[in-house]
């Protein structure tokens, strides 16, 4: 009996995988945009509309994010309850207080304190983000998300060194296309962004992984 229900288990095992790597896909996707915006926004000089613009920005892809979530672990539901609001507030400030410590400090040691400030604050969130949804409890979970907002953290703060602390760029020669010449540039920062993407999938696979228990 239990031969004939395995294919069943690895059925159901591998859907599983499959969702939680799409869900972790999603949710980096869209927070990598969202924070890649955010940052190319503040990280130069900074106006009233400026800081404005990258606040929502940031906010509609902490909302995007948490329905990720919320579709993959459960019910969607309303993402504008009031307490899915104050988890989406809670990542939003999370971004914000990670830059003013780093700014704050400066040099290396504000990237290495921010880090650490910004992997406990993610922490919470996600701890958060569960209760809200209503999952339950399982074994090693609080380790899970701390490693999940270390991840992130990390991927955040190397997205932040590339921005102050390397100054290159490598360009194309012209390009001819019609009457316009178009020149291609990579910049450390574009460099940046996809090391945070990385690591954002990583985090967030990581606690999909064992929200799903695959």
């Amino acid at each position: 009996m239990s031969v004939l229900r395995q294919p069943e288990v690895l059925g159901r095992t591998a859907r599983r995988r499959v969702v939680g790597v799409t869900a972790a896909l999603s949710a980096a996707a869209v927070e990598t945009v969202a924070v890649g915006c955010w940052f190319s926004l503040v990280i130069g000089p900074r106006t009233t509309a400026t800081a404005l613009a990258g606040l929502g920005v940031l906010f509609c892809g902490s909302l995007l994010r948490m329905g990720i979530f919320g579709a993959t672990v459960s019910d969607l539901g309303d993402l504008l309850e009031p307490r899915r609001l104050g988890v989406t507030v809670v990542l939003t400030s999370g971004w914000i207080v990670w830059l003013l410590v780093a700014e704050l400090i400066g040099d290396p040691l504000g990237v290495a304190v921010a880090t650490l400030v910004f992997a406990g604050v993610l922490t919470g969130q996600f701890v958060l983000e569960r209760r809200t949804f209503r999952q339950p409890a399982t074994d090693g979970w609080p380790v899970t998300l701390a490693i999940s907002g270390l991840l992130l953290a990390v991927g955040a703060s190397t997205l932040l060194a590339t921005a102050w602390f390397t100054d290159w760029a490598i360009a194309s020669s012209p390009l001819a296309v019609g009457s316009t010449t178009v020149v291609l540039r990579l910049d450390a920062v574009h460099l940046g962004v996809l090391a945070f993407g990385l690591f954002a999938f990583l985090a967030h696979q990581h606690r999909f992984q064992r929200l799903l228990g695959t």
